[in-house]
């Protein structure tokens, strides 16, 4: 199994914080973002290999990171060539990319670079092995309808098959949201491609890429416990940083 961190993003919500320096390599409690990601990943003996991708921007800033990173991991960063953001190619477009890039023909856990959580993957990665040829979506109750308008929006059937989804509703069906974090088994990568090439508009937000998966075949939910931040402006990020230990 290989793991595939989400760090191309140019994070202008964060602005001027990330106008020269990437999201996922802030502090929280004087350690990097994406050194947790990289702590839980660690704990999977499945995986033996973890790629970042990233933006040329950000590229060699990622390298020096992972010289000096600790992981028992092979650890492996990706230029997802894109310079800008009116250039950028998204989150599943980097997906994509760095699949054919790296030519991944493994199951493959995939975590956005700005998340911070406490439950570890242990429990996720046993609810997707269990679900063998079926997609898997992380998803967190965040037990409020109002704040969960500001997400996308899964619904979870008893089976803990995903039976609807919504992007950031007026009216959520539900309090559980999406995490931006997945398992694809192996031969499901190719699922990704066939939503690009199919999609008809050029939205790159994962979201849509969620409902697309939940209406093209089953995908699985797995609601996480423990406290999740998704780091996506200054009042998350200082949440984390204040509470976050």
């Amino acid at each position: 199994m290989k793991a595939l961190i989400l760090a191309a993003g140019y994070a202008t919500r964060l602005y001027p914080l990330t106008r020269h320096f990437p999201k996922p390599l802030l502090e929280v409690n004087k350690k990097p973002i994406i050194d947790y990601i990289v702590r839980h990943i660690d704990c999977i003996k499945e995986i033996d290999e973890i790629f970042v991708i990233t933006n040329s921007k950000f590229f060699p800033k990622f390298k020096k990171w992972a010289r000096g990173a600790v992981s028992s991991k092979r650890i492996s960063v990706i230029n997802d060539l894109t310079k800008t953001i009116k250039d950028r190619r998204g989150a599943v477009g980097d997906m994509h990319y760095a699949i054919i890039k790296k030519k991944i023909n493994d199951g493959l856990l995939v975590i956005g670079g700005d998340n911070i959580f406490d439950t570890g993957l242990r429990g996720f990665v046993r609810f997707a092995l269990a679900k063998k040829n079926y997609p898997c979506i992380g998803a967190f109750d965040i037990k409020d309808k109002k704040k969960a308008g500001n997400y996308g929006v899964i619904k979870i059937g008893a089976n803990k098959k995903i039976i609807s989804f919504q992007e950031k509703p007026a009216s959520p069906a539900s309090t559980i949201v999406a995490m931006c974090l997945y398992y694809f088994p192996a031969g499901k990568l190719g699922l990704v491609g066939k939503y690009l090439s199919s999609r008809v508009n050029k939205n790159d937000a994962t979201g849509f890429y969620i409902d697309w998966l939940s209406k093209a075949g089953t995908a699985y939910g797995y609601v996480f416990g423990g406290r999740w931040f998704d780091i996506g402006d200054h009042e998350f990020y200082k949440k984390a940083v204040n509470t976050f230990k």
